[in-house]
């Protein structure tokens, strides 16, 4: 009892002094954002910026730049700063901050000192400039390194310190956007694509709880956005569902373009070495050009323009006021996509959530105007404000792989709580669809594929069990040939649900592809590559005789789910197939006292057919 006495009142320590410090520093970085958007928006831009939060009478007000051309030299001149500052002395500060949190959880749960001030700096220089990014993922960053570095202050140990960065995440991220009972329930959730961070939960309340006390004290009560009057009904219930399908594809968009647009900012620096430095600088000049030349083109496209620059909280917040006109909604999301994209993807440093609800509340937007212009009696003009609101919800709740935390976060930045029920449908509906997709990248599946939770499984039962008793033997796998079409690794994935596959040339073992790969070998409008073209060559295998603990740290250690099993004698044949899915069965029956029932058999995702003879395509 006293252990646990003891251990209880660490947690709370931990708590409160993660709370009082993403408070006090989510104070200091908002007000920096103000006083920066002042500055470089107002006094540099002459811009009139709409903020969230304003009256209808007094975001009315907002009034374009005198001269759009000066918003090139000053996003340019932000990126730049930001540029250099991150890759001469804390690299990881780049990108957008809860990716970075998250990989500290499953990590080591270490946060460099410095980090906390780089990254608010450096969010501060992009977004003020008009970058598009968002205030939560450097929030989530600089509060998870305040919590390592209380945790290095108190000594903590690594459960505790897991913890202290994980409350910090919860409690930076409630506190910034008033929603503090989302945000503690989004540092246990985010963490896991299909899994709860359940011991971070409590500490997590009572934190985000102080840090909103001691923000809200200085910044306000009232919620983060304004509603007028809105309304919605029963019968629109399955425009909503509707609504859900249409945010999940923007956000496997968003997803898409994101990361692809990373990935060939640093392939084009890399090939012909240029200094990182600049990378940002590109993708804001990029930006910047994009900007004027909407601007050039009409009023509208002005407006897609402008909308698609900052955090795009202000441009929700017209959109929830129906000031905003049907043809900017349609164009708006994609812009605010490929701004993003080029804005974080090209090294920039800012949040992705922002950018998320603005791209699903315009979405929503969108298709809440065209269901008013088709069914004006079942979809008046009041309820396309609860469109945008859902949009928002369904979007990036589907893509953070964190539906409860987002929706209820969004429901507390507008204070109407009655947007539950509309939104629970379209955020389901969302979050089916998008699957495992996931726009952060350092979010694993589950406990057993985090480091946070490798001691849980009891490494000493691990070792005695040997992957001859836990694999998949070689008469009931699945095989393809490196000539097999990806389109064709498509169709078994889509019938079986399995998402890795041994490929052999012959009867040899000649590398691995997995439903990731595939993916970049079936783009649409081109032909689909082979196997040979996107599999894996350099193949990480494990010997029949090796422990489950061996097979389960080559897994975490290189990032994958799936271990061919050859012998060290014949490493070219396959024996058998590995996936954590098995090792966790194996764990569980023999922790359960059934190791002699230790049988093979289908595991998702795990690239295993069914014993049934009709399921094998090739059967080594």
């Amino acid at each position: 009892m006293r252990e646990i006495a003891s251990s209880f009142r660490r947690v709370i320590s931990i708590a409160v002094v993660v709370g009082i410090i993403s408070g006090f520093g989510s104070l200091l970085f908002f007000e920096g954002l103000k006083l920066g958007t002042c500055f470089f928006m107002g006094t540099l831009l002459g811009y009139t910026y709409p903020e969230e939060g304003q009256s209808m009478a007094e975001i009315a007000a907002w009034a374009p730049p005198e001269s759009i051309w000066l918003l090139l030299p000053i996003i340019c001149l932000g990126a730049l700063a930001s540029g250099v500052l991150v890759t001469t002395f804390a690299p990881e500060a780049e990108g957008h901050g809860t990716d970075a949190a998250i990989c500290a959880f499953h990590g080591e749960g270490k946060v460099r000192w410095r980090i906390p001030l780089l990254k608010a700096v450096t969010s501060i220089l992009t977004m003020t400039t008009g970058g598009s990014a968002g205030r939560e993922g450097p929030t989530a960053q600089i509060s998870a390194g305040f919590g390592s570095i209380a945790a290095d202050l108190l000594g903590l140990s690594a459960r505790e310190r897991r913890i202290a960065i994980a409350t910090g995440i919860g409690a930076g991220i409630g506190t910034i956007f008033k929603a503090p009972l989302g945000g503690a329930i989004l540092g246990a959730e985010i963490l896991y694509r299909r899994d709860f961070e359940s011991e971070a939960l409590v500490p997590s309340f009572l934190a985000s709880i102080i840090g909103y006390a001691i923000f809200s004290a200085f910044e306000g009560f009232d919620p983060i956005f304004g509603l007028g009057d809105i309304s919605w009904s029963v019968p629109q219930i399955p425009l909503f569902l509707l609504l859900g399908v249409v945010c999940a594809a923007m956000g496997l968009l968003y997803i898409k373009t994101f990361y692809t647009t990373q990935k060939v900012f640093k392939s084009v620096f890399s090939r012909f070495s240029l200094p990182d430095h600049v990378k940002p600088f590109t993708g804001a000049f990029i930006l910047g050009i994009g900007v004027i030349l909407l601007a050039q083109i009409s009023y509208e496209g002005m407006l897609v323009g402008l909308g698609s620059i900052g955090t795009g909280y202000g441009f929700l917040q017209l959109t929830m006021y129906n000031m905003i006109p049907l043809t900017v909604l349609l164009f708006l999301p994609f812009a605010k996509i490929l701004a993003t994209s080029l804005t974080i993807g090209s090294g920039g440093s800012g949040g992705v959530f922002a950018p998320g609800l603005a791209i699903g509340g315009s979405t929503g937007g969108a298709v809440g105007m065209l269901l008013h212009m088709l069914l004006p009696e079942l979809v008046p003009i009041s309820s396309v404000p609860v469109f945008v609101i859902v949009g928002m919800i369904a979007l990036f709740g589907g893509i953070a792989n964190a539906p409860i935390s987002v929706m209820i976060m969004v429901v507390e930045m507008t204070a109407d709580f009655s947007l539950l029920v509309p939104a629970m449908g379209a955020v389901a509906v969302a979050d089916v669809l998008t699957g495992t997709d996931t726009i952060f990248r350092e979010q694993v599946i589950t406990k057993a594929q985090s480091g946070a939770h490798r001691g849980e499984y009891r490494v000493e039962i691990l070792e005695e069990i040997r992957c001859r008793d836990a694999m998949l033997p070689a008469d009931r796998i699945i095989a393809l040939t490196p000539d097999d079409s990806c389109a064709h690794v498509l169709s078994i994935i889509n019938t079986y649900g399995h998402t890795g596959f041994p490929v052999l040339e012959g009867d040899r073992l000649a590398g691995m592809v997995t439903i990731g790969d595939v993916r970049y070998g079936t783009e649409p409008g081109k032909p689909a590559l082979p196997v040979r073209d996107v599999m894996t060559r350099d193949v990480v295998t494990i010997d029949p005789d090796e422990t489950l603990e061996k097979a389960l740290r080559l897994m975490m250690d290189n990032n994958i789910h799936h271990l061919p099993v050859v012998r060290i004698s014949d490493p070219g044949t396959v024996v058998g197939f590995l996936t954590s899915t098995d090792i966790l069965r194996a764990y569980t029956r023999v922790t359960a006292g059934k190791a002699d029932q230790l049988q093979c058999s289908a595991s998702p995702g795990s690239g295993m057919a069914p014993a049934r003879e009709e399921a094998k395509k090739r059967i080594i």
